[in-house]
């Protein structure tokens, strides 16, 4: 068949064309009315029981309800980064990282640091680390009547708990690092290489609370194709699919509930470690206290991802040689910053270690 010149049966098959877009035409209408569903549902996370055992200002701990009778008898409280919120952990149902410490018998504490506004724009490090993370570890001794608790700190949370564990050795019993920045004199990746020439302090006299929507974005500018481009058309062929569709408005609501920063809070976290390395010098000092890593004399795990975009290995690793502690563990798994706790492995291989780890050691 010609037409102005174009054989239409030359390499082209108009018959399998037309069936390929009718079959897409269907599972856009099928996705169209999985969305329509999805809002009537009200898909959320963080659905675990759990009960709210302190709040100060903005934060709040939890404590999640035990799935086991009979599990370990010194809880683990867990810090995750204030640029996140902390329900990463419990995203869904069939791939949340507190379900399977739950699972294996952890009683785990957990903090959620809330969304600081206009008047928490002079929270330092040191109201973090040395009142807020202070008082909730005083309260899970007091309430597990233990002396020492076990740690667990998520990237920036686990600066913190570095921090906190340097500087209270003494209420301490294990701590775990997950996808942690320790070293930050490295360039490996953009976010580092980026911060060391970032005017932090422009930033945050100019807007006192650092808009969560600022940071965010430049999360997102790291990996542009792929964090903004290639997962909506990806998205395209999978609307059809609900499961896959619930599971993907969660992680979009939790990428974009990104809590402002405390101004004073980021300019230290920023100009004392990104820019000057002071923790892994033993330089740092957080309110009138220095911080030095080798009074860590306790137990650690350092775990870290591969294929992480934004905490390289690099800044990872170097903990185990810093640390006062004969007992470090360092492991690897072959996933991403995200994937260490939404992926097939973080249920099947990462919590499971990290439990197994914790037990082991209490």
């Amino acid at each position: 068949m010609e037409n102005m010149g174009f054989n239409f049966n030359n390499g082209f098959d108009v018959k399998k064309s037309m069936t390929e877009m009718m079959e897409f035409q269907s599972q856009m209408l099928k996705g169209l009315k999985n969305m329509v569903e999805i809002e009537k549902e009200n898909i959320k996370s963080d659905q675990l029981e759990k009960e709210l055992v302190y709040s100060e200002d903005k934060m709040k701990l939890f404590h999640y309800k035990p799935l086991k009778k009979k599990g370990c008898k010194i809880p683990v409280l867990i810090t995750y980064a204030l640029v996140n919120r902390q329900y990463m952990m419990d995203i869904q149902p069939d791939r949340s990282v507190i379900k399977s410490f739950l699972d294996q018998g952890l009683d785990v504490y957990i903090i959620d640091w809330g969304y600081p506004t206009a008047q928490d724009k002079y929270l330092t490090m040191d109201d973090y680390i040395n009142d807020y993370m202070n008082t909730c570890v005083d309260i899970v001794r007091q309430r597990a009547n233990v002396d020492k608790i076990n740690m667990l700190g998520v990237c920036q949370g686990g600066t913190f708990t570095t921090i906190y564990c340097a500087l209270n050795p003494e209420k301490v019993n294990s701590m775990v690092t997950m996808v942690t920045p320790i070293e930050f004199s490295n360039n490996d990746t953009l976010l580092f290489a980026w911060s060391k020439f970032m005017n932090i302090d422009k930033l945050v006299d100019a807007f006192g609370v650092i808009p969560g929507e600022v940071m965010n974005s430049s999360y997102l500018i790291l990996k542009p194709l792929s964090l903004t481009l290639d997962k909506y058309v990806g998205l395209a062929g999978q609307m059809h699919n609900k499961e896959f569709l619930q599971n993907f408005i969660r992680m979009e609501s939790w990428i974009f509930d990104s809590p402002d920063q405390a101004g004073e809070t980021i300019r230290q976290f920023v100009n004392d470690l990104y820019k000057e390395n002071k923790l892994a010098k033993n330089e740092l000092v957080v309110g009138d206290k220095k911080v030095n890593l080798k009074n860590i004399t306790m137990p650690v795990l350092d775990v870290y991802a591969e294929y992480d975009h934004l905490v390289p290995a690099s800044s990872s690793k170097p903990l185990a040689d810093l640390v006062g502690s004969k007992d470090v563990e360092v492991v690897s798994f072959n996933v991403g910053h995200i994937g260490m706790y939404v992926s097939s492995k973080s249920q099947k291989d990462i919590a499971p270690k990290i439990s197994d780890w914790i037990l082991s050691h209490s």
